[in-house]
């Protein structure tokens, strides 16, 4: 049996039984993969797929006890490589982080340059997605850490660790007729045609269940997954705002003028996630703290030696989250 066996196994699976797309993917040939996906059944004695003539229809349940294993291997492979890598070198590297827009366009450049100037030789990557992509990127062990607010559709296989608190604000231009306001009653907010994020975005869940509690159906026109698009629709009048706070930026949108509403809006958390059973090498810890001064290099190991939900729990219950800053306020 082969490493590169499993990893066939693995593309395979991912891109839906299309051979000739992993091999794409893997940049190696059809034939390649399919000869030795034969070898391995023919090693293992049982076969891993189910076949329609020469397509692939199926997996079969050996097949898929077979790469479940085979995604464990794979992985404590990647770990032994970090450990020798670390050992050769605790200051040169990779890290990758997948997160959404906001996170890295107003909370981690502060962060990534100070992580620069502390480890000049690490490598970082920053990885844009939805929410789902971004798990999907983890669980396929393509980045390191994930960085987002709404829910880690990977968690199960997923340590994830609080890392800082923020809220919506209601934006409108300068010279709206809710300009000088004050806090709005969500009941009034509600007459207006709204501009906010997309399903699934920047907190849009609870934004959408205080409506909610409030008995109210708040007129959604335009929606959209970055903030930056939700001011520009907000300046041509389209309607009024509804933005993380943090997306506000000094200098280029004093023309917007921010508001609070009564009741406020739920806050946020967002967290970072990373595979349970990854070898985190120590600027990883680093990275963590920069990120989220709470989550010490103790705290971290604790969730990853022990990362039992009750034991995340207990090592969470009492952590004071700090509020996101945005490198742009």
């Amino acid at each position: 049996m082969k490493l590169q066996q499993l990893r066939y196994l693995q593309a395979i699976a991912r891109y839906n039984l299309n051979i000739s797309e992993a091999a794409d993917r893997l940049a190696t040939s059809q034939p390649g993969i399919s000869k030795q996906i034969r070898l391995l059944e023919e090693e293992l004695g049982v076969p891993l797929f189910q076949r329609n003539g020469k397509h692939l229809s199926g997996m079969t349940a050996v097949g898929r006890r077979v790469l479940e294993y085979s995604e464990v291997i794979l992985r404590e492979v990647e770990n032994i490589r970090a450990a020798a890598e670390e050992a050769r070198d605790e200051q040169a590297g990779d890290l990758r982080i997948a997160t959404t827009h906001a996170q890295a366009r107003y909370i981690l450049p502060p962060i990534v340059d100070a992580f620069r100037h502390r480890f000049p030789r690490v490598r970082v990557q920053i990885h844009q997605g939805t929410p789902r992509q971004i798990a999907d990127m983890l669980s396929h062990d393509e980045v390191d850490f994930i960085v987002a607010t709404e829910p880690m559709l990977a968690s199960g296989q997923v340590i994830v660790l609080p890392a800082y608190r923020w809220s919506h604000c209601v934006v409108v231009p300068k010279g709206h007729e809710l300009a000088g306001a004050g806090a709005i009653p969500l009941e009034r907010l509600a007459d207006y045609p709204i501009v906010t994020y997309l399903d699934g975005f920047s907190g849009r869940t609870k934004l959408d269940a205080d409506f909610r509690r409030a008995g109210l159906t708040p007129d959604v026109v335009l929606t959209a997954a970055d903030a930056d698009v939700i001011k520009t629709y907000v300046r041509h009048g389209m309607g009024v705002g509804i933005i993380a706070r943090i997306a506000l930026e000094k200098g280029h949108d004093d023309d917007l003028v921010a508001l609070d509403t009564e009741p406020g809006l739920s806050e946020n958390i967002t967290r970072i996630g990373f595979r349970r059973g990854a070898w985190l090498r120590g600027y990883m810890y680093d990275f963590i703290t920069l990120l989220a001064p709470h989550l010490t290099h103790e705290h971290v190991a604790r969730a990853a030696q022990n990362p039992d939900p009750e034991n995340l729990e207990a090592l969470c219950r009492n952590m004071e989250v700090p509020e996101g800053i945005s490198h742009c306020a």
